[in-house]
């Protein structure tokens, strides 16, 4: 009788086992950062599907209008600038003169366009503070508040300064630029009319309290690979 009870009992333990399979220990997700956080609520996670990335930057002043295209080559950093003067491609690698003059514009407008990105792009060449509570500016509602400042040097505009309001999920709805972190704000322009383009969550309009001035974009277009 006793093989036949080493039989029994190895069988219950085997069926035993296939009852509880071992689970394997899942990987710790990675606690993003205040910077991440922003970036990804403005559809990070899909540039890096963007091969060409076009937009018309416009500016409406009172009664006075510009406006200039660009057309971004994400993977070679190819950039077609349009203006109603003239056009100009260049490389951003390897820039001369002309277009380094060029590309401050298209920094610019980009940095409009892509802020909450961006920052994630600049992070080793900014510092930050945060503020979990704070009145915006122009809504007087309830937000959070990033402050970025960009190191004194290297850059287009060293030392500027950037107040970032956004609500609980990282949506940015309104932003103060500080030329050279001074105290007092150089303009005051909300973040609205968000639109998705290839998967980035973009805000298509930005303007100051009383409307006089409207900065927006038009024409955008997302070529993915």
């Amino acid at each position: 009788m006793r093989p036949l009870l080493v039989i029994a009992i190895t069988a219950i333990l085997f069926y035993s086992c296939k009852d509880n399979p071992k689970t394997e220990a899942q990987p710790e997700q990675k606690e993003l950062s205040l910077l991440e956080e922003i970036a990804y609520a403005n559809g990070y996670e899909n540039w890096q599907n963007i091969e060409e990335l076009k937009f018309t930057f416009n500016v409406d002043r009172d009664t006075s209008h510009f406006e200039r295209t660009w057309i971004w080559k994400t993977k070679t950093n190819e950039v077609t600038a349009i203006s109603a003067e003239d056009t100009l491609s260049y490389n951003r690698n390897e820039m001369d003169s002309i277009a380094n003059k060029t590309n401050g514009g298209f920094i610019n407008d980009k940095y409009w366009l892509m802020a909450p990105i961006n920052i994630l792009w600049d992070e080793n060449s900014i510092t930050t503070e945060h503020n979990a509570k704070v009145s915006a500016p122009l809504s007087k509602k309830e937000m959070q508040k990033l402050t970025v400042t960009y190191n004194q040097e290297g850059g287009y505009t060293p030392g500027d300064a950037y107040d970032f309001y956004f609500t609980d999920d990282f949506k940015v709805h309104e932003w103060v630029f500080r030329r050279g972190n001074q105290e007092e704000p150089s303009m005051i322009t909300t973040w609205e009319d968000y639109k998705d383009v290839g998967g980035l969550n973009l805000a298509q309009m930005h303007q100051n309290e009383d409307g006089s001035f409207k900065l927006y974009f038009t024409n955008l277009e997302a070529k993915l690979k």
